[in-house]
């Protein structure tokens, strides 16, 4: 067997491990089920590639993304090491060759997704692979996704199954005591052997900023720290608009979300990663598998849903060891806006019960009939006929979906699609001729970002509710805009197809999964809670706001965090407020400002700066102006 260093250098040209890599690596060669946490950019790969490259054999690899694993088999091949990917789009010979490769062709490793390893075919040909190892990598997803919207991370102790003596490596960057525990079980790791390597980034300064200004907050970050940046959003309308801000403010970005060819997704990629444009504006599944170092700064403009998440996508930042940014910029509505996303539409038992039943009767489906039946669903019209709440009611049927009660056809996401072809000032003029179609085409456009650059989906029951006007007058307006040419439109089926998995029997239906479906929704809420006490806590240092929350206990701060950076600007508070209320005098005395731009202009935090402004405005030291800017 070939010693680990020597692979290392081999194929990866160093000369020594990373902090707990070795001991990792021995672990997994003397066939020990092991669990590995390391923090990101803590060299996990390394962790399950030496050994299997140390054994006789092959390595199948169960990761969670498309984008991960093709980087992972890309860079193993330019490495001279063969590898295989078994993504979409392969048709049954295809996939025959390749599975005969991992037979016979001495390959090493065998990248899959969980959703392929539950086919039928690629279980019975592993079953005669010379398999000298199973790694998970993002191991953390078992726990979250499993429990969410990819079941099949659940399923993924069938490798264990049909390789009962082969060992297992699960790999994360993020897991609570809680999810380790879930990873351990689901995998049915035995005497596993733990290495958790400290969650602390000593370079990386936890901020939490309130800002009404978030922008603008953006803005003054990018202009103080030059270099690479991600700007986290929770939305592809969002990306759009703060990839047109920063550009209109002089700064180069991409935005970077699914609706993305994949040849866009690629090229905008590529822009950030060669250093072509200074920020990627991001939606948060964005960065998992990219590695690069240099990001100085990594900032969310709506707060995460959970700390597992923030903490993955913060630590993107700052890898190559040099001081670097992690910024949650957060605002009076946020708390609200988050609860409402992710607790408030949380489905009781009760109500998916009550979901389940009028989907019954929707369909007219007797009592103990219904199994394996399929039905078309205008979903509207469903909500609408019960008085249901739309965003809670789709989330019942995706956990009835997810606990295999009922089946949701993907098309269920489908919308009409468009895109304006005729430039702003030809559309004006249009409008002002053909008044009929202004308020729906105008409500179109503020309503969706990004209609002249790119096809946009937009959801035409929202726009007649919001308008007040019939679904049908939307649609004749569409349909008369592509007739004469100022879009091209994509109009997709919207409703789904529901396929009833077992026979109705109401409440006892729910029953059964009801245990499971309480314990998500808990911890869901959990998961809320700490993001919130995370944002609301200004006394304890972040970084331990952090460690705490996965389970490792420290007392010491980091010194470069929001919080601790107040508490030493804090003493002597009076000294600061002479120091911010003279800055402030000073920039006016050169022009009048707004505050808002006081606010990019000076290096304090903003709410410091606004109640200086205050006093000097009771003072009678300055004035606010008709334009609404501040002056001496």
């Amino acid at each position: 067997m070939t010693k680990p260093l020597a692979l290392l250098e081999k194929y990866w040209g160093h000369t020594s491990f990373r902090p707990l890599q070795e001991e990792i690596i021995n672990a997994v060669i003397q066939q020990k089920d092991t669990l590995a946490l390391l923090p990101t950019g803590g060299g996990k790969s390394v962790c399950f590639q030496i050994p299997a490259l140390a054994m006789d054999g092959i390595c199948i690899v169960i990761s969670p993304l498309v984008a991960l694993i093709q980087d992972q088999v890309a860079n193993l091949k330019a490495n001279g090491i063969k590898a295989i990917a078994l993504t979409g789009g392969l048709k049954t010979t295809e996939l025959s060759d390749l599975l005969d490769n991992c037979m016979y062709g001495d390959y090493k490793f065998l990248y899959l997704s969980p959703e392929r390893l539950q086919q039928e075919i690629i279980q019975e040909r592993i079953k005669q692979m010379p398999v000298n190892l199973i790694a998970v990598d993002e191991a953390h997803c078992i726990s979250q996704w499993g429990n969410d919207f990819r079941p099949a991370y659940k399923n993924i102790n069938t490798l264990r199954e049909l390789l009962p003596n082969i060992p297992c490596i699960a790999l994360t960057a993020t897991a609570t005591p809680t999810v380790v525990n879930d990873i351990e079980a689901s995998l049915h790791l035995k005497e596993v052997q733990k290495f958790q390597q400290s969650f602390t980034r000593e370079n990386l300064a936890y901020t939490v900023l309130e800002t009404e200004h978030k922008i603008l907050t953006i803005e003054k970050t990018l202009r103080k720290y030059p270099q690479s940046c991600i700007v986290y959003t929770r939305n592809r309308k969002s990306t759009i608009s703060i990839h047109e801000a920063l550009s209109r403010k002089g700064f180069t970005s991409v935005f970077f979300h699914g609706g993305l060819s994949s040849e866009e997704k690629k090229g905008n990629l590529q822009k950030w990663l060669s250093g072509k444009v200074q920020t990627i504006v991001a939606t948060n599944a964005f960065g998992m598998g990219i590695d690069k170092p240099d990001v100085k700064n990594v900032i969310h403009v709506q707060l995460p849903d959970s700390l597992e998440n923030y903490y993955q996508e913060a630590g993107r930042a700052g890898r190559n060891g040099e001081y670097a940014n992690a910024i949650i910029l957060t605002d009076a509505n946020d708390i609200d806006i988050l609860q409402k996303q992710f607790i408030h539409n949380l489905p009781s038992i009760d109500f998916l019960k009550l979901v389940f039943r009028k989907l019954c009767s929707f369909f007219q489906v007797a009592y103990g009939e219904g199994y394996d039946t399929k039905h078309a669903l205008a979903f509207y019209e469903f909500c609408k006929a019960y008085q249901f709440p739309t965003q809670k009611t789709y989330t019942a049927l995706q956990l009835l979906d997810r606990h295999s009660v009922i089946q949701l056809s993907q098309n269920f996401h489908r919308k009409t699609s468009l895109q304006f072809i005729v430039d702003q000032f030809n559309l004006m003029n249009y409008l002002d001729k053909n008044a009929n179609v202004s308020l729906i085409t105008q409500a179109i456009l503020r309503t969706y970002g990004g209609a002249f650059e790119q096809k946009i989906n937009i959801n035409t029951h929202f726009l007649a509710q919001k308008l007040g006007i019939p679904k049908g007058k939307i649609n004749e307006t569409i349909q008369q805009l592509a007739k004469d040419e100022i879009i091209i439109l994509d109009e997709l089926q919207t409703d789904a197809e529901v396929t009833f998995l077992v026979a109705r029997e109401d409440d006892k239906t729910i029953h059964p999964i009801a245990k499971e479906v309480r314990q998500q929704n808990e911890l869901k809420k959990k998961r809320v809670q700490a993001v919130i006490k995370y944002i609301k806590d200004t006394e304890t240092c972040k970084n331990i706001q952090l460690l705490s929350y996965f389970g490792e206990k420290t007392q010491t701060a980091c010194g470069i965090c929001s919080v601790c950076k107040t508490q030493k600007t804090a003493t002597p508070n009076n000294d600061l407020q002479l120091l911010v209320r003279d800055d402030v005098l000073k920039v006016l005395r050169q022009k009048p400002m707004t505050s808002t731009e006081i606010c990019v202009v000076l290096p304090y935090r903003e709410n410091l700066i606004l109640e200086i402004i205050q006093l000097l405005l009771e003072a009678e030291k300055i004035k606010l102006t008709e334009t609404n800017t501040y002056t001496i």
